[in-house]
């Protein structure tokens, strides 16, 4: 009885001492299990996580400085674009100055060559006599020296003030001095050749006796 009795007795020791590796196993199996679960599951881990947030600011980065560069270029290409725009306008204004100070000049020039013609006209009625002022020669002088100075005022041309006037040397060119009772010292009291302006500019200074 005591053999059989010990053998019992080391049987279940036995069995408890599997009983309690059963038990220990137990928890890391779960821990396997789980860990495969999530593996299985294809949820990203805290190290994956971070690794895409990484390539992720990395790319934005790429990306913001590639629209930066583009942007610098834009601004590059309007700034070209007005300087030339501004250098055109200039040339263009410029060029207009340029035309209408040849177109002056040039106007200038051929007034100059109609003002002795002029000048020819007055001197040719002015020498007919009182008694033949109604003929038909002197009514035809008369009428294409009025026609010839409308057409010169059309132009912008016309005589300069003199007889009367305060002598002022940007139009009046004195040619002697003279006595006067009818006007005060430095008051113009002959014409002597009629002066012309174009535009507000002198074409021809009037010639000019000044009382002294």
């Amino acid at each position: 009885m005591s053999t059989v009795a010990a053998e019992e007795k080391d049987k279940q020791e036995q069995d408890m001492e599997e009983q309690e590796m059963e038990e220990q196993d137990t928890p890391q199996q779960e821990t396997e299990a789980g860990t495969q679960q999530e593996e299985a599951s294809g949820e990203p881990s805290a190290g994956d996580e971070e690794k895409a947030a990484k390539g992720d600011k990395k790319e934005k980065k790429k990306k913001d400085k590639k629209q930066d560069a583009l942007k610098e270029k834009v601004e590059e290409l309007e700034d070209r674009v007005k300087r030339q725009m501004a250098e055109f306008d200039n040339f263009r204004k410029r060029t207009e100055k340029e035309k209408t100070a040849m177109f002056e000049t040039g106007a200038k020039s051929v007034i100059e060559k109609i003002l002795p013609v002029v000048d020819n006209f007055e001197r040719g009625l002015a020498s007919v006599p009182e008694e033949e002022k109604d003929g038909a020669i002197a009514q035809g002088m008369q009428m294409i020296y009025k026609q010839l100075m409308t057409e010169l005022e059309n132009l912008d041309v016309k005589p300069i003030p003199a007889v009367g006037e305060e002598f002022n040397p940007e139009f009046h060119n004195a040619v002697m001095q003279t006595e006067s009772d009818e006007f005060e010292s430095g008051v113009i009291a002959q014409e002597l050749q009629k002066g012309y302006t174009y535009r507000d500019s002198v074409v021809r200074h009037s010639m000019v006796a000044v009382v002294q």
